[in-house]
């Protein structure tokens, strides 16, 4: 499964942005996909997941009603909408895959995509 994460931007304290990420070369719907992102200096965090179906969502607690994860499946696309934007989401954004697994966790992912830049001035 090869995965493509695009959308990322400078944006500022308050603005919203949503990232895309497109898969191809396997079968998108028997996959939990999940968003991870990794600031400068930092490890790379859990941010929101999505179960193959769209059916259940989970979300760190630090994004929790500001970012909303979704899918489409006859796009072969994961969405993840941030709204409110905070300096401190500055990061890399990464997608990830698993299949049949919630991607809650960096070592539950079997694929990753190439990330998107998100930079949030205050």
């Amino acid at each position: 499964v090869q995965l493509q994460a695009y959308g990322g931007g400078l944006v500022q304290a308050g603005d919203s942005l949503r990232l895309s990420c497109a898969a191809s070369g396997g079968t998108f719907r028997m996959y939990g996909m999940g968003w991870f992102r990794q600031a400068p200096g930092k490890e790379r965090e859990f941010v929101a997941a999505i179960s193959w179906s769209g059916g259940s969502t989970y979300y760190a607690d630090s994004v929790k009603g500001r970012f909303a994860i979704s899918r489409d499946n006859a796009k072969n696309t994961v969405y993840l909408q941030m709204n409110s934007l905070k300096p401190e989401d500055t990061a890399i954004y990464y997608c990830a895959a698993a299949r049949d697994a919630i991607v809650t966790a960096a070592n539950r992912a079997l694929y990753w995509g190439q990330g998107t830049q998100v930079t949030v001035s205050s």
